[in-house]
């Protein structure tokens, strides 16, 4: 006997008793970006590596340790995409855009792929909701990005579990002087650093302050703080950011020790995290990456977004309770015999045609009714209908409640609809 294939290491299935939570999420989602004028936009799961080099940067953990990539047919460098911000701007360059001072709110949907350590809430194939928007300068920008996704919390049933942290990283220069000041404290204090950390050191020094290692926390809590570090012009922009976000009643900390994983982030950066989900307690990020489209080729644009991943968000909804019922069908077809099976899938779809939003199934094993019954109870479904021998030589079909203890009544089929529209409305 064949060896079972299974799935690979860090991804998983979405099973049908599951899906419902997807819907949920997804149509949550696109009911609140439709509410604040942002348009979908699809990009492909596959692009070439050096929109990532290029993009997130080559010292990176994603470019250095994470990314999938491999060379095709041509020898071309292609790599499953690691985050959707390179694509959707790549996209916008690609199909101009960005050209004219156009101004974009969007946002996507679907999955990334990072080769990480799996566990609840993180997976190598996972899902992204973002919102991503081109042309617009300032920090008013931002609080709206931010408002929208307060809103989606508070659709979601989540406010209460999450709590808005916020930072700036300034201008480029205002990094750059900042990283410098921070390097020299990291060496005064290189004995205190884990190994990751010295290696980060050495490449992408403003991670260290990232770091999860609760050994590291006083030095962490020590290190010089970049908001020390603004020009005037920087300052102004995180002051207004804050002044935007208290006049629409957002809740927010000021976390100098955010700094963001990806090296395209300028300005405000910031973080919906949770106390429920342990040590995974992000649950959306995003900031400023003006400088992106430059890295791309392009003109320079103003561009800042957002990214949540779905598998942690859902894991959140279900940890709380706010989860949805699983759907259940209108109706359930017992049908008795070929002849009533194959009566009974005419009459179904006479029942769809009219009452689109009902859910019927119908039973087309040709199992005995006993076994119908149960399979009709369990599926949830608020009425059973029968057709059996007697039913198909009258005309009539069989009405049973199954959700109240009530005797079955027989009716012509010419008067179901109106039966079945007073019982379930």
């Amino acid at each position: 006997m064949a060896q079972v294939v299974k799935s690979i290491k860090g991804v998983h299935d979405v099973l049908p008793e599951n899906v419902h939570l997807w819907h949920f999420l997804e149509s949550t989602v696109r009911d609140v970006m439709s509410s604040y004028g942002y348009s979908e936009i699809r990009t492909p799961i596959l692009e070439k590596s050096e929109l990532f080099h290029r993009s997130i940067g080559d010292v990176t953990d994603i470019v250095e340790k994470e990314m999938y990539s491999f060379e095709d047919r041509n020898g071309d460098k292609l790599s499953l995409r690691p985050e959707n911000t390179a694509s959707c701007v790549r996209a916008a360059i690609q199909h101009g855009l960005l050209t004219n001072q156009q101004m974009h709110r969007l946002w996507y949907l679907g999955p990334q792929f990072r080769r990480e350590n799996p566990q609840r809430g993180r997976y190598r194939q996972f899902w992204q909701v973002g919102a991503e928007v081109y042309g617009i300068a300032g920090p008013y920008i931002e609080s709206e990005l931010i408002l929208l996704s307060a809103k989606l919390w508070q659709k979601l049933g989540l406010a209460e579990h999450v709590r808005l942290q916020i930072n700036s990283l300034g201008s480029k220069e205002d990094r750059d002087q900042y990283r410098s000041v921070l390097v020299e404290y990291l060496n005064d204090n290189v004995t205190d650093l884990d190994e990751d950390s010295k290696r980060r050191l050495k490449t992408n020094p403003l991670r260290v302050l990232d770091t999860k290692n609760p050994a590291m926390a006083n030095v962490v809590a020590a290190a010089p703080s970049v908001l020390d570090h603004l020009c005037d012009e920087s300052r102004e922009h995180f002051e207004g950011l804050q002044a935007s976000l208290k006049e629409c009643g957002v809740p927010f900390e000021i976390n100098t020790r955010l700094v963001r994983g990806l090296d395209y982030y300028s300005h405000t950066v910031f973080e919906w995290v949770t106390d429920q989900l342990g040590a995974q307690g992000t649950v959306c990020a995003g900031g400023r990456y003006d400088s992106l489209t430059e890295q791309l080729g392009a003109k320079l644009t103003p561009g800042v977004g957002w990214a949540l991943g779905m598998e942690r968000l859902l894991a959140l909804i279900e940890d709380i309770g706010q989860a949805p019922e699983v759907p259940q069908p209108d109706v359930y077809f017992v049908l008795a015999g070929n002849d009533a099976i194959v009566s009974g899938l005419g009459l179904a779809e006479e029942i769809r045609l009219a009452e689109p939003t009902w859910s019927v199934v119908t039973n087309c094993a040709g199992a005995g009714m006993k076994s119908q019954f149960k399979r009709a109870d369990k599926s949830g479904a608020a009425v059973a209908l029968v057709i059996g021998e007697g039913e198909m030589a009258e005309g009539t079909v069989s009405v049973k409640l199954l959700r109240e203890q009530t005797e079955q009544q027989t009716v012509p089929r010419a008067q179901l609809m109106s039966v079945l529209r007073g019982i379930i409305g």
